[in-house]
């Protein structure tokens, strides 16, 4: 089994102060589950104008997390690119802060590291089960997934997965440039062009809804088909 000094957890955070505190407990109890790996937590706020950010300044200020701030809403996309810049960690994981993806899983993810040798794991909501987010997120999602798998000659199942993990001297050494929800298809096409074996293992999720907080609309599929 391939052996771990750090794990980078990227987390990108806009406006949960619902959600943030549970998060990182989270993210920790999983690192524990996961064989006692260490990791460190990146928190990227993406301008939030709720309580989040004071939730950062004055709770999340434990030795195993970094955080870095915004001044405007850049995007996902951006916040992400802060954390993959500023990680560390022989591995990087991208763990939304809304727990739409359970931290839980990250052993999962992480177990495929170990037995696989793997550079690339993804989480796929769609892995032997259907069901798990909207008719029309579905339908974008399939449209997506099966272009890049025409594109690439891959047999993903779930590109838009936000629940990604990567070898960070791999990621480190692709150049992104998306600011917004995009980022996903950024990430799966380049590491694509870049030969990465992508694998992936079933994961969790629960889906919020638009009048819980969810922040990704149609738009922005447009903006994955143009990427």
């Amino acid at each position: 089994w391939r052996t771990f000094n750090l794990i980078s957890v990227v987390v990108p955070a806009l406006n949960e102060e619902e959600n943030l505190r549970s998060a990182v407990l989270q993210i920790r109890e999983a690192a524990r589950d996961a064989g006692n790996v260490l990791i460190e937590i990146i928190i990227v706020d993406d301008g939030s104008s709720d309580g989040t950010q004071q939730i950062l300044k004055t709770e999340c200020t434990a030795p195993d997390t970094r955080i870095f701030f915004s001044a405007h809403n850049e995007g996902k996309g951006s916040a992400v690119r802060v954390g993959i810049r500023e990680a560390k960690g022989d591995y990087l994981v991208i763990q939304d802060a809304d727990l739409e993806y359970n931290p839980q899983d990250f052993v999962t993810m992480m177990n495929c590291v170990r037995e696989k040798d793997s550079d690339v794991v993804y989480g796929s909501r769609f892995l032997n089960k259907k069901g798990v987010t909207s008719l029309w997120h579905r339908f974008v999602n399939y449209f997506l997934t099966q272009l890049c798998n025409v594109l690439f000659g891959s047999r993903l199942t779930d590109m838009e997965t936000c629940y990604k993990l990567f070898k960070r001297s791999f990621l480190q050494g692709i150049p992104l440039q998306s600011r917004g929800f995009e980022i996903e298809v950024e990430l799966t096409t380049k590491a694509l062009r870049a030969k990465a074996h992508i694998h992936e293992v079933p994961v969790s999720y629960h889906g919020r809804t638009y009048h819980d907080g969810k922040k990704i609309g149609w738009r922005d599929g447009v903006h994955a088909v143009q990427t």
